[in-house]
């Protein structure tokens, strides 16, 4: 399911401004994302594999929820919240790792702007991609292949690589594609969804609701 793409790899792998860890705690059954090479975590995520949404954000300083993920048996598309902006993570195409985005962290308005993740898979990473509306990465997140204990990282870049709105935003939307993702790899229903699927760019107004 990866896709092809434009963008040349000195762009990706250009250094990040700043990289996330992701680790999993299975005595906890919950992940700890921090500042790579650091001990205190800057967001939590609690998985719910019953009951949605199945992956919720939140804050390590104070505990509140920054955002949800919500994923789908039978459907290719992901729903996520993002400090209340509501959305959809939807397919561009039926059978290649291409989805989208609104964004609000990255526009410079009150209307979103669409932003385009797209993969490539190696032998140890499964990588995510999120280009901007000039097809320019700004971040990338590197899940593992071969381990679950530590998830991947995410790089961010780009002039709002500092941002924390953008943080939040990658965060959220970058690992509940991941785990989209990764349903979609081990369940036929979801080779059922996709055919049944209408992939393409998300209508003005139709999937980012504040």
């Amino acid at each position: 399911m990866d896709s092809s793409s434009e963008i040349s790899h000195s762009q990706i792998d250009s250094a990040p401004v700043t990289t996330l860890q992701v680790d999993f705690t299975w005595s906890k059954f919950q992940a700890r994302i921090t500042q790579k090479d650091a001990s205190e975590p800057l967001y939590f995520i609690d998985f719910h594999s019953v009951k949605a949404p199945h992956l919720v954000f939140r804050s390590s300083a104070d505990g509140a929820t920054i955002g949800t993920g919500t994923l789908h048996v039978v459907a290719i598309d992901a729903k996520y919240d993002v400090h209340g902006h509501k959305g959809t993570i939807k397919a561009l195409k039926r059978f290649k790792t291409m989805y989208t985005h609104l964004s609000y962290a990255y526009s410079e308005s009150e209307t979103p702007v669409p932003m385009t993740w797209t993969s490539s898979c190696g032998f140890r990473s499964w990588d995510f991609i999120c280009l901007d509306e000039q097809q320019m990465p700004v971040a990338k997140f590197s899940a593992s292949t071969y381990t679950m204990k530590k998830i991947g990282n995410i790089d961010f870049m780009g002039p709002k690589a500092m941002s924390n709105a953008m943080r939040d935003e990658i965060v959220v939307t970058g690992i509940t594609l991941f785990y989209c993702m990764v349903l979609r790899s081990t369940n036929f229903l979801s080779l059922v969804g996709a055919f049944f699927a209408k992939p393409g760019p998300i209508e003005d107004g139709a999937s980012a609701k504040p």
